[in-house]
């Protein structure tokens, strides 16, 4: 068994999942729901469906659905359906755990479906930041490795595991912006995926402060920097993504590991583990950025 805990417990803020611990619940969910037909749904919280989709809308557009594909991208995941698709967004504190027939529910279980092969997917949020809603499947708006997206993340942009994403490309989009780089990280619509954990270890890796305007750094050290975030969230996944919240579980309900390994977020007082000085935090965008000012200078 495992114990879910609320945030804060001899943990930092609470933090919500980032790429690589969606790709580790995409993964799990994968090889338990590919193939199968969904039977029964139950939304069981009001919040838990949303963007025009009610509970009883999701219901009956999710019951004798077959899933095709489990598909991510950045932190959004979703299970193709046809011409449709089930949108999940994991929020502070969700989870995809799959659970045995006679599985007993649990007080934060937001919703859940049957499968036909009698096991059942379970949606369990605490926070209640998090949802499903059935969508429409478009057409991709820009090249990625998706042909088909959820129509309302359509302006999330290709995430750095994308595979067919140009690096030189998303290097000159991101120096085009005439504000801080680590805003420049964050923001969605450029490149999907990054949260505040990630975007602190991948510059902390290239040796850039995130306060530094984006429009006054050389392409060639951008493209390092984006290489950074794809082996920094590649080391993630190998470590089954970052969990500073017993919150996040994947779904046979086993932590992700990666936070043991992190240069730079939630390090501050610590020494650098290139130069020694110590790591500092300050406020960014109402959160906490971490960073050596020795390695990473602001100008």
């Amino acid at each position: 068994m495992w114990r879910f805990m609320p945030c804060g417990i001899m943990r930092p803020r609470c933090q919500m999942p980032e790429l690589p611990e969606v790709e580790v619940v995409r993964r799990g969910l994968e090889q338990h729901v590919q193939g199968r037909t969904l039977v029964g749904p139950e939304v069981l919280h009001p919040r838990a469906a949303r963007h025009n989709t009610t509970p009883r809308d999701v219901e009956k557009r999710l019951d004798g659905a077959v899933v095709q594909a489990v598909e991510r991208r950045g932190k959004f995941l979703w299970l193709v359906l046809g011409d449709e698709a089930l949108l999940v967004h994991l929020g502070m504190s969700g989870q995809m755990l799959m659970k045995g027939p006679e599985e007993a529910t649990h007080r934060h279980l937001r919703a859940r479906v049957h499968l036909d092969d009698g096991n059942q997917l379970w949606f369990v949020d605490q926070r209640t930041f998090g949802y499903w809603s059935v969508v429409p499947l478009i057409d991709a708006p820009v090249p990625s490795a998706h042909q088909r997206i959820p129509a309302s993340i359509a302006h999330i942009a290709p995430d750095l595991l994308d595979p067919t994403l140009d690096l030189s490309d998303l290097a000159r989009a991101v120096k085009q912006k005439d504000t801080e780089l680590k805003r420049v990280l964050l923001d969605q619509r450029v490149v999907s995926g990054i949260g505040n954990i990630y975007a602190d270890e991948m510059l902390w890796q290239a040796g850039l402060h995130g306060r530094q305007r984006a429009s006054k750094i050389a392409t060639s050290r951008l493209v390092s920097l984006l290489e950074a975030g794809q082996s920094v969230m590649e080391h993630a996944l190998l470590q089954g993504g970052t969990s500073f919240d017993d919150l996040y579980v994947n779904v046979n309900g086993e932590s992700g590991y990666f936070d043991v390994s992190l240069n730079a977020y939630g390090q501050q007082g610590k020494p650098c583990p290139r130069c020694g000085d110590a790591i500092v935090r300050e406020e960014f965008m109402n959160r906490g950025s971490h960073f050596c000012p020795t390695c990473q200078k602001e100008y």
